[in-house]
């Protein structure tokens, strides 16, 4: 299959999923609806904008589209680029000036990162490559050789690694290779939204393969997302977004490697090297897109004994998760915005309220197990 098939076809899954109930409710308000498609980070991400003129519905999407060009070409961790430079830097010991964007996105990655205690890591791309997860189409053949897996884990890479000096970044170790696929989605429909409302876009959505940010409403209703059924086609439930509300997705059913009969995960955990396999889907329902993509992704490699924990650490409240054996776990926050889908949510749904953060000393240090180690903090920008 090409890579366009391919990503059409993840479009369909996902988009479908994540606008299912859209189309239920549309009826004959479709010609108030203005809709475009545009391809970035792999994926293609539909916008929808509700109840404007269509040249002022137009320009704005077109603004979007060169915007998401832009960040595509700049973030790239395997084409050439702004990223792909910086990596090139970083492996020969030396710094890069980056654009000030790529910059602040680096930033709030290690800000991330270290909120994640390294569960959260887009300093180990080295390790993705070595799953064959650089590239747009599933990756094929054998799994990588344990002895180039645990000389990745021996190099120790990390966020933490990272050096800021304003737009100069360079790395005190050169095994740090950065890949932003784990919160660049994120990071990118935060852009969007807000270019979005500044250009006066009251009501929008939008959607990169069932990750959605957005504005406003869907007239006097408001927009309603489906939550994907990580095992079978359908929807385990569905949530109402108030204007300015984010909901993300990360799954092991979406990017896999198939290697005799077992499935190996895109998700993939900094501390063993390993696919996440205990956790197949995490929605986080937040207000911020970099914050809840990455959070999915920290919650899936930190499991059922340690995902409230990293939920708590993260700042994210509403959280779904489920795991391998079909057990549905969700916090309150998330339990009370669940609605049912064909009248029916998720069987046996467990709710957990996130721990308090520890009253005597400080706070969550949001450092990595190594750096724990070596007694330093993560940078504070």
């Amino acid at each position: 299959m090409s890579a366009t098939a391919f990503l059409r076809s993840r479009l369909v899954v996902a988009g479908l999923i994540a606008l299912l109930l859209f189309g239920l409710e549309r009826g004959n308000r479709a010609d108030r609806e203005f809709r475009e498609t545009l391809y970035v980070f792999g994926t293609l991400v539909e916008v929808v904008i509700y109840d404007e003129a269509p040249a002022k519905a137009r320009a704005a999407t077109a603004a979007l589209g060169q915007a998401f060009q832009r960040y595509h070409s700049d973030w790239h961790a395997w084409q050439p680029g702004e990223l792909e430079n910086l990596n090139a830097a970083i492996a020969a010991g030396t710094s890069y000036t980056v654009d000030p964007t790529l910059a602040a996105v680096l930033r709030q990655g290690s800000q991330l990162s270290c909120a994640s205690g390294g569960l959260f890591d887009p300093a180990i791309g080295g390790l993705v490559g070595l799953w064959g997860f650089h590239a747009d189409t599933p990756p094929q053949g054998a799994r990588p050789a344990a002895a180039d897996v645990d000389a990745f884990l021996a190099a120790h890479p990390g966020m933490s690694d990272l050096r800021f000096d304003g737009n100069r970044i360079s790395s005190v170790n050169p095994a740090v290779q950065l890949d932003l696929g784990g919160f660049a989605k994120g990071v990118a429909l935060d852009l969007a939204a807000r270019d979005l409302a500044a250009r006066g876009i009251h009501n929008a959505v939008l959607n990169a393969g069932g990750d959605v940010n957005v504005i406003g409403g869907h007239g006097a209703r408001p927009w309603r997302v489906a939550i994907r059924d990580p095992f079978v086609w359908g929807a385990v439930a569905a949530i109402s977004l108030r204007s300015g509300e984010v909901l993300y997705t990360s799954g092991n059913y979406e990017r896999y490697l198939d290697h005799g009969g077992v499935r190996f995960s895109h998700i993939l955990d900094p501390r063993t090297g390993l696919p996440v396999r205990e956790i197949v889907s995490v929605s986080v329902l937040d207000t911020n897109g970099a914050r809840a993509d990455a959070a999915a992704t920290a919650l899936s490699v930190a499991g059922r004994d340690g995902w409230v924990d990293t939920a708590r650490d993260m700042g994210v409240e509403a959280v779904l998760l489920i795991d391998a054996a079909g057990r549905s776990y969700a916090t309150p926050a998330m339990a009370a915005r669940l609605e049912p889908v064909a009248g029916v949510l998720p069987e046996g749904l467990q709710v957990i309220a996130l721990p308090q953060i520890p009253v005597s000393g400080a706070p969550v240090s949001y450092q990595s197990a190594r750096d724990q180690s070596q007694g330093q903090r993560c940078p504070v920008f």
